[in-house]
């Protein structure tokens, strides 16, 4: 089976680019488990906890994201640089674990799958 990177780089809620990823990655998931997803940028707002994006009339789907445990994807990388600079430093920032990784470090890994889908 190939594997698969999913690079998240835009904020959740501002368009629907991110819901139409997570849904693909659900879908992919059921044929394959190597999997990874990659936040970069204002991706690494997509799994902060404590949205309240029904402030402004907006489903939270970005809770969603749980559920790719069950399909036993595990792979949760953060651009480390990216994620400081939105003040986000503490995995109890997150909705799920995260790996903390230097933008070198994220392109070596991301080389290593067979597909790359961008978010």
């Amino acid at each position: 089976m190939k594997s698969v990177a999913f690079i998240f780089s835009r904020a959740p809620h501002g368009d629907t680019f991110s819901k139409e990823g997570l849904d693909l990655i659900i879908s992919y998931s059921l044929f394959s488990n190597k999997i990874a997803l990659f936040f970069i940028d204002d991706g690494v707002l997509q799994l902060m906890q404590f949205q309240k994006p029904e402030l402004i009339c907006l489903h939270n789907y970005s809770l969603s994201f749980k559920i790719l445990l069950l399909y036993e994807i595990k792979n949760f990388f953060f651009c480390k640089r990216s994620a400081y600079q939105r003040g986000l430093k503490d995995n109890d920032d997150f909705l799920l674990p995260v790996k903390f990784l230097n933008r070198v470090c994220i392109k070596k890994k991301i080389n290593q799958f067979d597909f790359i889908f961008t978010w």
